[in-house]
């Protein structure tokens, strides 16, 4: 790996980073803005889930720009759509300007998973790829631990809009980086071969230190065109299916702990500071199961290693449910089960970029993360009309972590070839 390596692998970690603080800062918001406003669970569940929306949007529909028109100027405009959605939501004065401002922010962080889950695969050499995937998602929940360190600070003196005030200086500080300083994917260029590729590519190996091509390699036109409309050929279809419903069903545990934790431990009697350590602790249990992850995929298969922390994911969360109002052991027990769901979210990254060859990797990912994370978007709302109903904690907690469970089933039927990073279903 070269230093050019490197720092796409780190880049791509910070701007992971940035999607942790800024999915994460509408649930550090949330009391703040419940008590202002007066709104009802229900009601706040749906100011939950208007990111949501936007990241199932942005997924796929600008997953496929990533692929269409190259991972830099994707990855530019997504970060410039958060900075954008960040601030204006620290201006609002409704719940419904609000939820706009939210779906802005989810549409650039949608299109920014697909775009940098593909860079960093594309970037990575073939025996750390797993390795590089999963140190890029540990980016999320780094940022959310450190996000949430800052935002309890800056609770002590300043109201909820604050905090998307800094979400919007530290999205805009990574603007200049990646117009400056970030290339474009050689497997990108190398396939699609717009006007100055081979030009651009001799510069990128040149930085890596490698030694420069005279030509480009030989793929007929009409192959060059083929993107998103693969997904659903015979050779992925099957795939694309097993990713999406595995990646969606995981989603339930995923956004019942990320959006309620707060919510529930103020509700349980302790300070709205209070909360947002217990969250900041799952995050940190997430930083460390994705790590853990990765490093295991070195000595053990990435498939088998996800289904195990997805086993695991149900067991934690359903604890949760039943952890008594003591601070010390819900920080606990959110920290582990933060361990196992971020384990497997970053499993379920790295197989993205192994299911799906180059030509609709940024296409594959955008639309498994897309229909995902835009059906869980009912997750707090439905976990709020439970609550409403009169449903108690440990009831919803175990129907959200059922999920894992789900998803793992599916995940059984996945079969790729590691080392060719290609489904076995399409290679003849």
């Amino acid at each position: 790996m070269s230093r050019l390596q490197l720092f796409v692998v780190v880049l791509t970690v910070g701007l992971n980073a940035l999607d942790g603080f800024d999915v994460m800062s509408i649930s550090f918001a949330s009391p703040g803005i419940a008590s202002e406003w007066g709104i009802s669970r229900t009601a706040l569940g749906i100011v939950l889930s208007m990111e949501l929306i936007g990241m199932g949007l942005g997924s796929v529909l600008l997953g496929g720009a990533a692929d269409r028109f190259g991972r830099r100027p994707t990855i530019l405009g997504c970060v410039i759509a958060m900075t954008i959605g960040m601030y204006m939501a620290s201006t609002v004065s409704s719940v419904n300007a609000l939820c706009a401002w939210r779906i802005v922010t989810g549409l650039g962080i949608g299109g920014l998973l697909a775009a940098i889950n593909a860079m960093v695969a594309e970037f990575s050499n073939a025996k750390r790829q797993p390795l590089s995937v999963s140190i890029m998602a540990v980016g999320y929940p780094v940022g959310a631990v450190l996000g949430g360190l800052v935002v309890a600070r800056l609770l002590r003196t300043h109201d909820w809009r604050s905090i998307f005030q800094l979400g919007a200086v530290m999205t805009g500080i990574f603007i200049p980086l990646v117009l400056f300083y970030l290339p474009e994917s050689v497997h990108w260029l190398a396939r699609k071969q717009p006007d100055g590729a081979l030009e651009r590519i001799n510069r990128t190996l040149a930085r890596m230190g490698h030694a420069t091509v005279t030509a480009l390699p030989q793929i007929a036109a009409e192959v060059r065109r083929r993107s998103q409309a693969d997904l659903f050929s015979p050779a992925l279809i099957r795939s694309t299916v097993i990713v999406t419903l595995a990646y969606a069903f995981h989603m339930l545990p995923f956004y019942f702990m990320l959006k309620w934790v707060p919510k529930i431990v103020v509700d349980l009697g302790f300070a709205v500071l209070a909360a947002a350590g217990v969250l900041v602790w799952a995050n940190i249990g997430g930083a460390l199961g994705g790590l853990a992850l990765g490093l295991l995929t070195l000595r053990f298969g990435l498939k088998p290693l996800t289904i195990v922390v997805l086993l695991l994911t149900t067991v934690m969360v359903a604890i949760f449910g039943r952890t008594p109002p003591d601070l010390q052991q819900l920080s606990l027990i959110c920290a582990a089960a933060g361990f196992c769901i971020n384990a497997a979210i970053v499993g379920m990254y790295a197989l993205f970029a192994q299911a799906f060859p180059t030509h609709v990797r940024a296409s594959g990912t955008g639309f498994a993360i897309g229909c995902a994370r835009g059906s869980a978007a009912a997750t707090p709302i439905v976990a709020g009309f439970l609550f409403d109903l009169g449903y108690a904690r440990p009831s919803v907690a175990l129907l959200m972590s059922l999920g894992a469970i789900v998803s793992a089933v599916i995940l059984l039927a996945l079969r790729v070839r590691p080392e060719l990073g290609e489904p076995e279903s399409s290679r003849g």
